[in-house]
């Protein structure tokens, strides 16, 4: 990766750049990655993880705002490109639901671009994303819907909320996650940024399912994503145990919990098993790090 074009696009120009040649060039790498064969992965490695998410929300939020996807000029980089399945434009029943929306899709899309600039040549391309089958399926064995039944995230405002509350929700704990993994500083403080933004996004869609009375199918998408993570119990829907609002989750700290590199594809795959395909990216993400967890 190259370090200068990387704090090109943080915005960290002339004296700044200058300032942090104490940097050094080249990869660090760091230790505890999850790259499918337990070996350490570099900051790059680590930063195209990253992509593959964030090319997934923002497909997601862009078709549901706009009625299209990506630019053909925002997807292409090593690895195979795939195609997205499904998606289409949400009619809002309220002017801010569309607002927010909007507001989501644009800060996703603006992720996909930095991260790109700042890898370079060393980007990995989209890889496939199934935006249909993959909702119904997660929809499916949360038993938000019974067998036979289909979920669209696309259909209404409500549906659309469940659907980003499944994309938002681990994205915060993804990149929490991810940050002992990053070596350098720098890169460090970018991902940090992106994971506050992650969090408000989160939070706002936490708080408008709250208020749209969907504590219930929220509960069951929460319980469902702790099956597939491994055997402790750390996620949580909008309400507590006594029924009041439960907006941020977090400890008996009030910190956000992480979930490794590994956690986030056993959701993105929608399986327990260690396996390198599946669910919402049906021929697997592209890049280094792109094995999920065996918690079966």
């Amino acid at each position: 990766m190259d370090r200068r074009r990387f704090l090109r696009a943080a915005g960290l120009t002339g004296a700044g750049v200058a300032g942090l040649g104490v940097l050094g060039s080249g990869l660090a790498y760091a230790g505890d990655g999850n790259d499918g064969g337990g070996s350490q992965v570099s900051d790059a490695a680590v930063l195209n993880f990253a992509l593959n998410l964030e090319y997934l929300e923002a497909e997601f939020y862009l078709r549901a705002v706009t009625g299209e996807g990506l630019k053909d000029s925002q997807i292409d980089g090593k690895g195979e490109l795939g195609q997205v399945t499904g998606g289409r434009k949400v009619k809002f029943e309220t002017e801010l639901g569309k607002q927010y929306a909007r507001e989501i899709a644009d800060d996703e899309n603006a992720h996909v671009d930095f991260l790109r600039s700042a890898l370079g040549d060393a980007k990995v391309s989209r890889p496939a994303i199934d935006l249909q089958e993959a909702f119904t399926a997660a929809a499916q064995a949360a038993g938000v819907i019974g067998q036979g039944q289909t979920f669209d995230p696309f259909a209404d405002e409500t549906s659309f909320l469940l659907g980003a509350f499944i994309f938002e929700d681990v994205g915060v704990t993804a990149y929490k996650g991810a940050s002992p993994l990053i070596a350098n500083k720098t890169f460090l403080e970018a991902a940090a940024g992106i994971l506050a933004v992650e969090a408000y996004h989160a939070g706002l869609v936490r708080t408008l399912l709250l208020q749209g009375g969907a504590a219930e199918a929220v509960g069951k998408i929460s319980d469902a994503r702790d099956s597939l993570d491994g055997p402790a119990d750390l996620d949580q829907g909008i309400t507590d145990e006594f029924g009041d609002a439960n907006i941020v989750p977090a400890d008996e700290n009030a910190i956000a919990f992480s979930r490794t590199p590994g956690q986030v594809l056993n959701i993105a795959y929608l399986n327990p098993a260690a396996v390198t395909s599946g669910g919402f990216f049906p021929a697997g993400v592209n890049g280094e790090v792109n094995s999920s967890d065996a918690n079966n």
